[in-house]
C-alpha cells in the first residue's frame, strides 16, 4: 500500500467498517469515504466486496474529477456525490452514505424529519431535510453526480447550512451525512438513524405530536454547542 496514501485508507477502512458494526448498512450497501484535501483525494469502500472481506488496501483512492488515482477495485457506485460534495464543500473531511431502515423510510416518505425531542436538538435545530425526488431528465443523466447536485440545491432552497445540517435524505433513496472527517460522518449516520426511529414511533403514539418548542431547542443545542457549552469534561 502507498505510504502517501495509507493514512486516508486507514481512516476510510475504520470508518467503514463502523458503518457495519452499527448496523447501518445492508448486506454489501453503503460507504463511507475519507479526503486529504493536501492532495486533493480522497479514500472510499471498493463497490460491491462485502464488509467482512474489506481489508484497509481495498480503499481506492480518487479525486474530485472522479479520477482513479490508486487501486485495483472499481469504487463505490457513488463516489461521484462524494466527489460532488467534496469539491463544493471545501470544509468537509468524510461523507458516509447508509441503507438504514428508519433513515431510508423517511427518504421513502419523501418528507423532513421534524424536530420532536431533545435528542434531535443535542445535535441540530432544524428538521432534518428531504430533498425531493429527483427529475427524470436528472436520473437519466449523470446520476451520481445529479445526486451531489440534488444535495446543495436542497440546501440552498431550504436556505440550511451544511455546517450546522451534517445530514440529508434524498427522496426515495436514503441518507448522506458528513463531518470534519470520516468517524463523525459515521456519528451523524447512527444519529440521524437514531432521530429518523424515534420520530416515526413519536408519530405512531400521538400523529398530532407537536414540535419541540424553541427554548428547549435552544437550550439542549447551546448547552453542548454554544459559546458557554457545558455539556461533557
Amino acid at each position: 500500500m502507498s505510504s502517501k496514501y495509507k493514512s486516508i485508507k486507514e481512516e476510510c477502512y475504520q470508518a467503514n467498517m463502523e458503518l457495519n458494526a452499527l448496523g447501518l448498512v445492508v448486506y454489501t450497501f453503503g460507504n463511507v469515504s475519507a479526503v486529504d484535501r493536501e492532495n486533493g483525494v480522497f479514500a472510499i469502500k471498493p463497490s460491491g466486496v462485502p464488509y467482512e472481506e474489506l481489508k484497509p488496501e481495498d480503499m481506492v483512492i480518487v479525486d474530485f474529477d472522479n479520477h482513479i488515482i490508486e487501486g485495483k477495485l472499481r469504487p463505490s457506485s457513488d463516489t461521484k456525490t462524494h466527489a460532488y460534495l467534496y469539491k463544493n464543500w471545501e470544509d468537509i473531511g468524510g461523507v458516509a452514505h447508509t441503507h438504514a431502515k428508519f433513515s431510508c423510510a423517511w427518504a421513502q416518505s419523501q418528507l423532513d424529519i421534524p424536530i420532536f425531542g431533545t435528542t434531535h436538538a443535542d445535535h441540530l435545530t432544524a428538521d432534518i431535510p428531504c430533498a425531493p425526488p429527483m427529475s427524470d431528465e436528472l436520473i437519466q443523466g449523470n446520476y451520481e453526480h445529479n445526486t451531489g447536485i440534488q444535495i446543495l440545491d436542497c440546501f440552498k432552497d431550504k436556505n440550511i447550512s451544511h455546517k450546522e445540517v451534517e445530514m440529508v435524505l434524498i427522496g426515495n433513496h436514503g441518507p448522506f451525512t458528513w463531518g470534519k472527517n470520516a468517524a463523525k460522518a459515521v456519528y451523524n449516520s447512527k444519529v440521524l438513524e437514531v432521530v429518523a426511529e424515534m420520530a416515526y414511533l413519536t408519530l405512531q403514539i400521538n400523529p398530532k405530536a407537536p414540535r419541540l418548542k424553541d427554548s428547549l431547542i435552544k437550550k439542549h443545542y447551546d448547552r453542548k454547542h454554544g459559546k458557554d457549552a457545558y455539556y461533557g469534561q
